[in-house]
């Protein structure tokens, strides 16, 4: 496993988190904590939009690889970096390379699930999938601008 825990930003001005973890639900929901407590660390507090908006990114992609990328006995692998300018980008990676995500709306409007892609095509700013570096299998990638705001998805009381 390879981990780089919350390190300091390098004198280029990029910072990287990269972990494995288990390609269970258990697995991406701690993917998504210390995704959104590593963004903590880097300047984004748990309460800002950056961070709201990458950790449910990363619940996306994550609950995707445990679902539709798993392969019994590997794990999947989260990486996060900040780039020179103050763009964010995550990749999730999973050893299933011939199972794709495509956006497709889903077929019951009423389905607890098939939204996730929507979301991410909603939230980042870019998104895309390529091979894994280093081994079989895909890399879904989305980054974000640190400064940049969200689309409108208020939900309002009524």
């Amino acid at each position: 496993m390879y981990t780089t825990p919350f390190p300091l930003p390098s004198p280029t001005g990029t910072s990287e988190f990269a972990m494995s973890f288990t390609s269970t639900p258990r697995g991406a929901r701690l993917a998504r904590l210390f995704v959104a407590h590593c963004l903590d660390a880097w300047g984004h507090p748990y309460d800002s939009k950056v961070n709201e908006t990458l950790t449910l990114i990363t619940a996306e992609l994550c609950a995707n690889a445990v679902r539709h990328g798993r392969v019994p006995g590997r794990d999947f692998h989260v990486r996060l970096t900040t780039e020179a300018g103050g763009a964010l980008r995550l990749e999730v990676s999973d050893t299933r390379g011939e199972r794709r995500p495509a956006v497709v709306p889903p077929a019951d409007p009423d389905a607890e699930s098939g939204r996730g892609l929507l979301l991410v095509t909603a939230l980042a700013d870019e998104w895309g999938v390529m091979e894994r570096r280093g081994g079989p299998g895909k890399t879904v990638w989305a980054s974000l601008k640190a400064g940049r705001r969200p689309a409108e998805t208020t939900v309002t009381d009524r």
